[in-house]
């Protein structure tokens, strides 16, 4: 039997990704913004959890994607983003993530996250466990369809 690999829970990923946003000095010196792609900075690793600023220009978005079972939330810390999260039937739900609400990503979904032509955009994402893999999707007659999944420990992987 194989163990799960120790991750800090619901409340706790939330709670760092807050109280990271509150606090600049943790995080300001690192924001670029690049128009070719996102740009990201690792805050922090260890065992337990992956702690990442990205920015967001407009237009600038992810694939959709999982994150290979760990757990993740997301807080803005300047600007908007949107997150289409999509179950495995391809049906979609809309997220608007706003500086006010951190977010919560299970470790089974499946989501792509963007900037919709707002404001250029700072976000804090946790991972926990650490990221170790993604798997990316597209839609298919069926639903969500797999098509490409690639070790990382980064948060920008592509397909």
């Amino acid at each position: 039997m194989t163990l799960a690999p120790p991750a800090l829970s619901q409340a706790e990923l939330l709670d760092l990704v807050r109280t990271t946003v509150a606090d600049p000095d943790l995080w300001r010196a690192h924001v670029r913004f690049t128009p070719g792609e996102r740009y990201y900075h690792l805050l922090r690793s260890d065992e337990l959890v992956d702690l990442w600023l990205l920015t967001w220009l407009p237009g600038q978005a992810t694939d959709l994607h999982d994150h290979g079972g760990s757990a993740a939330a997301i807080a803005v810390a300047e600007g908007e983003l949107h997150e289409e999260h999509a179950d495995h039937s391809g049906r979609h739900e809309h997220h608007d993530l706003t500086r006010l609400s951190p977010h919560w990503v299970a470790p089974d979904a499946v989501h792509d996250v963007y900037n919709a032509g707002g404001p250029p955009t700072i976000s804090i994402h946790a991972y926990s466990p650490p990221l170790q893999s993604m798997t990316f999707y597209r839609h298919s007659k069926d639903g969500l369809s797999p098509f490409k999944t690639v070790a990382t420990r980064e948060p920008e992987a592509s397909p």
